[in-house]
């Protein structure tokens, strides 16, 4: 199939899918889907099912009830789904548990994959190849449920991508985050400061480490004043971070 011909292809389903206020699934049906799970496999005319980012089923007859699940449905006759990310630890069997695999189209995971046409995904390898050097031939790239190209062409809205560089520091003055997190030991003592700056005090040694922060969602990424990048987690009222566990003081 030549590049014009992807052109609409499939653009009712896109419309639909990025007008999806009502959190209808979407069903990608009739494919060949390389799920890259060792339990799974490879399947051949088969559906893979999502709801939100989360993939929630993947196998033969999901259509069947596409019309009674009101899902929006996209027929892929031709094509591979395969995973958008590929977890090379796992292929190169250094996971010994299916658990520990990642990046799989399984139910449960997060809903990153690509479509091709078959010729030019005979593995995830090649498709992964194509969504680098030909990013034209790809018909769809699926983030997190949310389509990023269609039709070799990137989709209105989507998200830019993070510029390169170290970021200006914000002005956190009101966020509840900002203060001193103290862990339940009180050795480590992480001040975070409305301009963007942390300052650690680690056993009663002030100024041990120091830098700046910047907060994306609930992680938070630091770059010490000596050079080098740590991250934290928000998860509640908790800040974890290096494996100290952290409460506002």
């Amino acid at each position: 199939m030549s590049i014009t011909d992807t052109v609409s292809w499939n653009q009712e389903a896109l419309d639909a899918i990025l007008s999806n206020d009502e959190g209808r699934p979407v069903l990608f049906t009739n494919a060949r889907v390389l799920t890259m799970d060792p339990l799974i496999g490879t399947m051949t005319g088969a559906d893979l099912l999502f709801a939100g980012s989360l993939i929630v089923g993947v196998g033969p007859a999901i259509v069947t009830a596409a019309g009674d699940d009101n899902a929006i449905v996209v027929d892929c006759a031709g094509l591979t789904i395969t995973p958008a990310v590929v977890d090379t630890v796992a292929l190169a069997g250094g996971r010994g548990h299916r658990s520990e695999y990642v990046a799989t189209l399984s139910p449960g995971n997060t809903c990153d994959f690509l479509v091709l046409p078959d010729e030019l995904a005979a593995d995830v390898a090649s498709a992964v190849a194509t969504l680098v050097t030909r990013p034209e031939r790809v018909r769809a790239l699926v983030a997190a449920g949310r389509p990023v190209l269609w039709a070799g062409a990137d989709v209105p809205g989507r998200a830019g991508t993070t510029e390169a560089g170290v970021p200006a520091a914000e002005d956190l003055t009101g966020s509840p985050r900002v203060g001193t997190w103290i862990d339940k030991n009180d050795f480590l003592r992480q001040e975070l400061t409305a301009d963007g700056r942390y300052d650690e005090t680690r056993g009663g040694r002030p100024h041990a480490f120091q830098g700046r922060y910047w907060i994306d969602g609930d992680r938070v990424d630091y770059l010490d004043d000596l050079g080098f990048w740590a991250y934290g987690e928000f998860r509640g009222d908790e800040l974890h971070h290096a494996g100290y566990v952290m409460k506002l003081g």
